[in-house]
């Protein structure tokens, strides 16, 4: 049976561009498509494929929280985060949201096929560049008496975050930060899954200590 894969990326052209690279491959199916986290839950819940190649900044959310929620289903896929960004920070929320690759867009394209195919059969992969420094970080995160919450957060969700801890409902935050109500909701889903908390007035509160704690 050919791997099936879902591609998931906000931008049609780059999903064009991966879904002709993968087509051309005996043992490799596109079986579906999204535009946004929303979209990718449907379609993943839909279509159960064995792989979902993922975009690390989707116009609803992000695609490290997308992995932690696609691994919720019933038969989850494994994730292999794509990005443009080399960014550190999104590299490690990605191990701790368990996708079992990333790999920046500028890698090559049978490099892309062959991820997609290790990631399918089960083994982890992570673009070795990237691997060393995040090893790095923990590492020296160890060192120092262990990770800091808001490492895991991204600028965005450590933004709502902080109006969280204002007592702004989604609304006065959409409006604060020029962002779609939706969109904010689905910030605060992410920033409470990663906090490891259920509700938003944990996150008020976890926020006042916080800054009491700062301040003294």
């Amino acid at each position: 049976m050919p791997v099936r894969v879902l591609l998931v990326d906000d931008h049609e052209v780059v999903r064009r561009g991966l879904r002709d690279l993968l087509a051309v491959e005996d043992d490799i199916e596109v079986v579906a498509e999204a535009g946004s986290v929303d979209e990718a839950l449907v379609m993943a819940g839909a279509r159960r494929p064995d792989v979902a190649v993922v975009d690390v900044r989707l116009p609803d959310g992000d695609g490290v929280s997308l992995c932690r929620r696609l691994r919720d289903l019933p038969e989850p896929p494994r994730c292999l985060v794509l990005t443009a960004f080399d960014d550190e920070q999104a590299l490690v929320g990605a191990i701790l949201a368990g996708a079992a690759g990333y790999l920046l867009k500028q890698v090559r394209g049978q490099d892309l096929v062959t991820a997609v195919r290790e990631v399918a059969a089960g083994r982890s992969l992570l673009d070795p560049v990237t691997t060393a420094r995040v090893l790095e970080r923990m590492r020296r995160e160890a060192e120092s008496g262990g990770r800091d919450e808001l490492s895991a957060l991204t600028e965005q969700e450590r933004r709502v975050l902080d109006l969280i801890g204002e007592g702004l409902t989604n609304r006065q935050i959409a409006a604060r930060l020029f962002l779609a109500e939706k969109t904010v909701k689905n910030y605060v889903t992410s920033v409470l899954a990663k906090l490891g908390m259920e509700r938003r007035t944990q996150a008020a509160a976890w926020v006042a200590r916080r800054r009491s704690r700062d301040d003294s």
